[in-house]
């Protein structure tokens, strides 16, 4: 049996929630709000700064399943291009190389999201990857009808589709590597032989260091904020020095 390497895809595979982009092609086709696209920017930039959490994920899928319900299928295939307009840009160019790596020798390499499948369908064969497990829509005569066909692919349900993967393709896990900044995906990293922390939440990387699992970091968003944030700090400081001695002068 042969070796693969699973590839979460936000936060590890691109910055931010390819949702994010998703919610943008959407208001510009006129289906999504203004206010209900501020709101998904603002929760895309706590999830780079924090990463998922189970009430956030599940807030974002009962939110998508509302919203697709009663829409058809090829309203929202049509996107597809405003879509990956915004997320290639969004990727990793590290993680492409270490996904490359392993199909230049020899192993397949497949996308493992709670993203919808399409979504993630979309993006392996942009790619040129071999694969991918995504959460599937439940449609029926070509409308959406608001739930999933078979498991959400967040947390134990990630190795759900792994497995899937696996027995499909003749792969060994045991073999195999897991790539996810999440301490949501320690159900998908535990499932192989070679799980990789990448950008990982605080949950993640104190696993990873009990572990000594291999962890990669490049993620920039929280240090340059708190760069902006020490210079804003230094700025109102320097300032409110200056009107004191203004002050005291006169």
């Amino acid at each position: 049996m042969a070796a693969a390497a699973f590839f979460d895809l936000d936060r590890t595979l691109m910055a931010g929630s390819s949702g994010m982009h998703w919610a943008r092609a959407a208001h510009r086709s006129g289906l999504l709000p203004r206010r209900q696209l501020w709101a998904d920017a603002w929760a895309n930039v706590m999830f780079r700064l924090q990463g998922s959490t189970d009430e956030g994920t599940e807030k974002v899928r009962d939110r998508v399943g509302a919203w697709i319900e009663g829409r058809r299928v090829t309203d929202l295939d049509r996107l597809s291009p405003l879509v990956l307009s915004g997320v290639l840009p969004r990727l990793y160019p590290q993680m492409l190389d270490v996904a490359y790596g392993h199909q230049d020798a020899g192993v397949p390499v497949f996308i493992c999201t709670a993203a919808t499948q399409g979504t993630a369908d979309m993006l392996a064969h942009v790619l040129g990857f071999d694969g991918a497990a995504g959460s599937r829509l439940e449609a029926r005569d070509g409308v959406y009808t608001g739930g999933f066909d078979g498991p959400f692919c967040y947390r134990e349900g990630k190795p759900v589709r792994m497995r899937e993967l696996a027995e499909a393709r003749g792969l060994d896990l045991e073999a195999s590597w897991a790539y996810s900044d999440s301490g949501s995906d320690l159900p998908m990293l535990r499932a192989v032989g070679h799980p990789v922390a990448v950008n990982p939440d605080r949950e993640l990387a104190l696993v990873a260091r009990a572990q000594g699992w291999e962890v990669m970091r490049f993620e920039t968003l929280g240090r340059r904020l708190k760069v902006a944030a020490a210079v804003t700090a230094a700025a109102a400081a320097a300032g409110g020095a200056a009107r004191i001695r203004l002050s005291t002068a006169r």
